[in-house]
């Protein structure tokens, strides 16, 4: 079986001194991963958004490596100091995000703080048990057709109760054809012990198979994001999130 260790592509290690989530990885884009490595004197508090320029410069992998430096300030205690007061107001007149992820509803696992991240640098989609239907695909479609955002990052996570839902046959008014979506990842898991809600190592072995269902649902359902990504203009990812240690474990 395939655990959330197992599918780890590599953890980045919190460089002192680096300045803020995906503010540290701006510049030429020619700089690419370079760029995002650089250490920078930090601020007190990050007062800034992202602009048009700086998230343009980003390569898709400059942004999934943010994310996982963002992961790595949350899971230190070391969560940069955000103004949110100042990234309100900078971000009024425009917004240019890096990325979309679409996660759970669950009230423990919200990815802008788990990827220490401020107002302006990540649309945000929520669906119980991170699903894809046509309204999602739409929005991912705005952000990243219309708005320019380099990455989709889907963020399954440990104890699901939607995965336990759907792992269990549970029918509840409009929440039964949401759990339907779900159910081929039930069955496409493969798993020798208990198959049953009650199993929680079962559980996160369907919620990883779901966020691979999840991008495929996107690749097929979408030829806009679709196209985006044969050109390299965009990157779609998976990852999980344990709600026991806080790590974004990004999945291969």
């Amino acid at each position: 079986m395939e655990t959330i260790k197992d599918c780890c592509m590599g953890r980045h290690p919190l460089v002192p001194g680096r300045r803020t989530w995906l503010k540290a990885g701006v510049g030429a884009g020619s700089a690419a991963l370079m760029a995002a490595t650089v250490s920078l004197v930090p601020r007190p508090a990050q007062a800034a958004s992202l602009t048009q320029a700086q998230r343009d410069a980003m390569t898709p992998d400059q942004v999934i490596e943010m994310m996982k430096q963002g992961n790595e300030r949350f899971r230190a205690g070391k969560s940069q100091d955000h103004d949110y007061l100042a990234q309100k107001r900078a971000s009024a007149s425009g917004q240019f995000p890096a990325a979309v992820i679409l996660s759970c509803i669950d009230s423990r696992a919200p990815a802008e703080i788990v990827l220490d991240a401020g107002i302006g640098d990540t649309f945000n989609g929520r669906i119980a048990g991170n699903i894809s239907n046509d309204d999602l695909l739409g929005s991912m479609e705005f952000a990243c057709a219309a708005v320019g955002a380099k990455v989709i990052l889907v963020m399954g996570h440990t104890a699901c109760g939607a995965i336990v839902g759907a792992i269990d046959n549970v029918e509840l008014g409009h929440l039964t054809g949401l759990l339907k979506v779900i159910k081929p990842a039930v069955e496409a898991t493969k798993y020798a012990g208990d198959r049953s809600g009650k199993n929680p190592e079962f559980v996160d072995a369907v919620a990883i198979t779901n966020v691979r269902h999840t991008i495929d649902a996107i690749r097929r359902n979408s030829s806009i994001l679709a196209g985006l990504e044969k050109e390299g203009k965009i990157k779609i990812v998976g990852s999980m999130y344990d709600l026991s240690n806080g790590m974004v474990t990004f999945l291969n």
